[in-house]
């Protein structure tokens, strides 16, 4: 990958060439190196603009009888069960039929349920694929009485690391729901039922659970904007032209605003737009800032229009997390979608508060706008055109 950009920028910055980016025509003192070392950082986080493995668990316990639907991509599958067997990227229904018997097993191995401690035996098993294509699978548990209601969730422990696991449990039939969001640490949701459901005996199973929703779902929209490298790199060239803190506050509040009304649109299920095209587009975003910084000496004006435009694309990339988890379905959304965001707006106020001193302190400097504020944009157009080709074609 690195070798490949490395080679574009080559192509745009031949050994030995004069940056037009100021009015002397000197060549600029170790600019091949250290623009090749910021660009060899850049690269090196090229290929992890993408999220971890998300599912979903939904649990119902109506009559006394718990049922459990898990829902997960396809990609998250194929990382444990070898079902792409020609790896033509896709998922055929030949070959899931070809392995019905090992995802029949799958489905009675992935939850354990006790009641009170004691195990829920399963009574039946479906798997499926949803109208998205992803896996779905049922599971019905006999009907049993008891208090504290205990769901292990054993797959989480052999996928691939950082997989998450949003959780919904309902009693009943009301509006209530329960919801948690589990790890390969902690992978056990545990609920305590309805007195009606209650044993006439007093029971001796552990406390349940503190919820964790809100404080999970807050730090995973920290993660999220932090490893989300496209989103960083977007921001900073953005940023980087910013000769004011007016600018600066503009173009934040353009993008969070932007970014959280299709985040919600896109969750709530009231606009989809495919990953296939909201991740290439974003890229374009990326390679358009990244040229116009180039292209418009100073601070571009209307910048802020720009950065709202683009805010809607990257919206919907922030909402590829909540749409994997299935939120919109699971009955619970108002938390998730709140905490989520807000984690996302935490993590960009805190990078934007480590990069601005340092663009600030670099703007004093007399080559950093007319040198370096250009060369910097020409390493995010190159990256960006990386990512738009590997997302387009690969």
């Amino acid at each position: 990958m690195a070798t490949s950009v490395f080679g574009i920028f080559g192509t745009i910055f031949p050994a030995g060439h004069r940056f037009p980016f100021s009015k002397s025509s000197a060549n600029l003192p170790g600019v091949n190196f250290q623009l090749s070392s910021a660009l060899l950082l850049l690269c090196a986080f090229a290929g992890f603009a993408h999220e971890p493995g998300l599912s979903t668990l939904k649990l119902q316990q109506r009559g006394g009888q718990l049922r459990a639907t898990l829902i997960y991509s396809p990609r998250d599958l194929q990382a444990v069960i070898a079902l792409d067997k020609n790896s033509d990227g896709t998922i055929s229904t030949e070959e899931i039929e070809a392995r019905r018997p090992t995802l029949d097993t799958v489905a009675r191995e992935l939850l354990l349920a006790t009641l009170d401690g004691k195990p829920l035996s399963i009574l039946e098993t479906k798997c499926s694929l949803d109208e998205n294509n992803n896996f779905e699978f049922e599971s019905r548990f006999a009907p049993e009485s008891g208090s504290a209601l205990t769901v292990t969730s054993r797959w989480i422990e052999v996928l691939p690391p950082g997989h998450r696991q949003f959780v919904t449990f309902q009693e009943g039939t009301g509006p209530d729901f329960t919801e948690d969001l589990l790890d390969a640490v902690n992978n056990v949701f545990t609920v305590t039922l309805s007195p009606t459901a209650a044993p006439p005996t007093q029971s001796t199973s552990p406390p349940p659970q503190k919820r964790r929703s809100f404080s999970n779902f807050f730090v995973l929209g920290i993660e999220h904007i932090l490893t989300g490298y496209d989103h960083l790199l977007f921001l900073f060239a953005l940023l980087i032209v910013c000769d004011n803190f007016k600018s600066i506050a503009k173009i934040v509040t353009c993008f969070t605003l932007a970014h959280s009304l299709t985040l919600a649109l896109a969750t709530l299920d009231i606009v989809q737009i495919s990953p296939d095209v909201v991740e290439p587009m974003i890229a374009a975003s990326i390679v358009y800032v990244g040229l116009e910084n180039i292209l418009r000496s100073g601070h571009p004006k209307g910048r802020w229009l720009l950065t709202f435009g683009f805010g809607l694309v990257h919206g919907f990339g922030f909402a590829g997390v909540l749409r994997e988890m299935q939120i919109a379905k699971a009955g619970s959304v108002v938390v998730p979608l709140v905490s989520f965001n807000l984690g996302v707006e935490a993590g960009q106020i805190a990078v934007a508060a480590l990069v601005l001193p340092l663009i600030w302190w670099l703007k004093k400097k007399p080559a950093f706008a007319p040198r370096w504020v250009p060369a910097c944009s020409a390493l995010v157009a190159v990256v960006g055109t990386y990512w738009f080709i590997q997302r387009v074609w690969f």
